[in-house]
């Protein structure tokens, strides 16, 4: 490289990092996951089907499964598919509701919001929602019962 020019040699010093760039971008460069196509925090999607979901057996770690924050359970996969091919999981894991709520919820996004008829997975889908997100309760705890009080002495 001594006998080119200072310019052809900044040239080519310029051109090598350049494909040297392009070929890392392109090794770095891979399909979309399925955390990929589920709806971040906040974002509404305006879905006419159900997410295609594989393989989520492998992010399930201590009972969550790990891109949504949903509890593992029968019926995950129905859920993952068709709540969060609109919305983020977050819209489920922040609510409460027993099987009547929760079908009232769906009959309103069927309603309202442009879901599509769940069919047979209806079933299902309830079942994992009011098993998984039903009402806790909370408040007082309950009366002490059964104590044997003493008398306190001076």
């Amino acid at each position: 490289m001594q006998h080119f020019p200072t310019n052809l040699r900044l040239l080519m010093g310029a051109g090598l990092l350049i494909l040297v760039s392009i070929g890392i971008g392109v090794y770095f460069q891979t399909e979309p996951s399925e955390s990929d196509t589920i709806p971040k925090d906040g974002e509404i999607r305006n879905a006419e089907a159900p997410l295609q979901v594989d393989g989520i057996e492998t992010q399930v770690e201590n009972g969550i499964h790990e891109p949504t924050g949903f509890i593992a359970g029968e019926g995950l996969s129905l859920v993952i598919a068709h709540c969060t091919a609109c919305h983020s999981a977050k819209l489920v894991t922040q609510n409460r509701a027993d099987r009547e709520g929760w079908e009232k919820m769906i009959r309103w996004m069927q309603q309202t919001q442009n879901l599509w008829d769940l069919g047979e997975q209806e079933a299902a889908i309830l079942d994992y929602l009011s098993e998984n997100y039903a009402p806790v309760q909370t408040g007082r705890r309950p009366p002490l019962t059964n104590i044997d009080w003493y008398e306190l002495k001076e």
